[in-house]
């Protein structure tokens, strides 16, 4: 893919990351479960999911950890490299929420070109569903500009 790349030189303090949005619905839901081949009952199974204490299905973890990935790595750029990542699965992601995906930059180091973020998950039912960091190697400004 061929996106804008971000410089560590370009970022600063409270920049923030193009939000994406993904609509969960019981296709998605789905084709999550059965592309990580996630067969716990919770993720497809609305009698199952509702026996074990749950309203209703629910998206997995790795489908959360792969929405904040694409998020970083959306904005950082080809040439960047995505350190660390960490979040908590505080709340769910049900059929009918719109999960969206924000972050900003916190700090950055020079010595190694890193910039840290804060990023996170939400939805309108629960707010703030899945807090989190990470850390990004960026390439600095090419001597002469972009």
């Amino acid at each position: 893919m061929n996106r804008e790349q971000v410089h560590w030189d370009t970022v600063a303090a409270g920049d923030e990351l193009p939000e994406i949005s993904l609509d969960i619905n019981v296709k998605r839901l789905f084709l999550q479960a059965s592309g990580a081949q996630d067969w716990y009952p919770v993720h497809f199974d609305p009698a199952f999911a509702r026996k074990a204490g749950h309203e209703d299905v629910f998206m997995n973890t790795g489908f959360v950890q792969a929405a904040l990935v694409r998020l970083i790595t959306d904005w950082m750029g080809d040439a960047g490299f995505l350190k660390h990542l960490a979040f908590e699965m505080r709340r769910q992601y049900r059929p009918g929420d719109t999960m969206v995906c924000r972050g900003k930059v916190t700090g950055k180091e020079e010595a190694d070109a890193l910039v840290f973020l804060e990023v996170w998950a939400e939805n309108e039912r629960e707010g703030i569903a899945t807090p989190g960091e990470a850390t990004v190697v960026l390439p600095r400004t090419p001597a002469g500009g972009e």
